[in-house]
């Protein structure tokens, strides 16, 4: 793989997926392979943050002690405008459907994606 781009899984503030250049899949879990057809080295490129919510659900029970201050706190599916699906927080509210852009919040000690409504 070439450099390694910005992410939130490590602590920065972006979002980024791969895509094959043999078949062109898109995948949103980093791997050293294509998850489609194997070809290995997939490209990295950091995604535009913009998407459309798939699926809705209000945490309203904390999981852990370090959650419990965040309750109750929205998760979401969003399909991604590059292609791809991720799961991330939300703002309450959002509908199955809504156009969302990411930001970034601190969530039980880390930074992660949280998807507005666009407006």
């Amino acid at each position: 793989m070439s450099e390694r781009l910005a992410d939130w899984t490590k602590g920065e503030q972006a979002i980024t997926y791969q895509t094959c250049a043999a078949c062109g899949h898109v995948q949103y879990f980093h791997r050293a392979f294509c998850a489609a057809c194997g070809v290995s080295d997939p490209q990295e490129a950091r995604a535009s943050g913009k998407g459309r919510v798939y699926a809705t659900s209000l945490v309203c029970r904390a999981a852990t002690p370090e959650t419990r201050a965040h309750v109750p706190y929205n998760i979401l599916l969003v399909d991604c405008a590059e292609g791809f699906r991720m799961m991330a927080h939300g703002e309450n509210g959002l509908a199955i459907g809504d156009s969302v852009t990411a930001s970034f919040k601190p969530f039980a000690g880390k930074l992660v994606p949280f998807f507005t409504k666009e407006r």
